[in-house]
């Protein structure tokens, strides 16, 4: 069983910056892939970008792409989510997520959840 937890959301200004963590606790990371999903109020969870465990490979939305990246520290058990140039529409609930097989884009795939962190972006 792995339990993940986020932190690290909040307020921010449209342009502004964030970096969510999704730290793992009950058991390692280690050979699981890690991904992000958003949130929006009355709207479906949508992938936001992913990471393997190794070799470490990205994958990213294309409302994303150039702006945020994810990271994963294997000592710390850890994965962030470094959020720039924030926009309002990136406005969400965000989770992370851990698999070993399967489709990264595909929330049913996901065998563990987090609880979710929200982020606010001002206009």
């Amino acid at each position: 069983q792995v339990q993940l937890v986020e932190s690290g959301g909040g307020l921010v200004q449209a342009g502004g910056s964030l970096r969510l963590s999704c730290a793992a606790s009950g058991r390692s990371f280690r050979g699981y892939t890690v991904g992000w999903f958003s949130q929006a109020p009355g709207k479906e969870r949508e992938f936001v970008g992913a990471i393997d465990w190794s070799p470490p490979y990205t994958y990213y939305a294309d409302a994303v792409k150039g702006r945020f990246t994810i990271s994963r520290d294997n000592a710390k058990n850890t994965v962030y989510l470094q959020m720039n140039t924030l926009k309002p529409e990136d406005t969400a609930v965000y989770y992370c997520a851990a698999k070993i097989i399967g489709n990264y884009r595909d929330t049913d795939d996901y065998n563990y959840w987090g609880q979710g962190t929200q982020v606010t972006v001002s206009s």
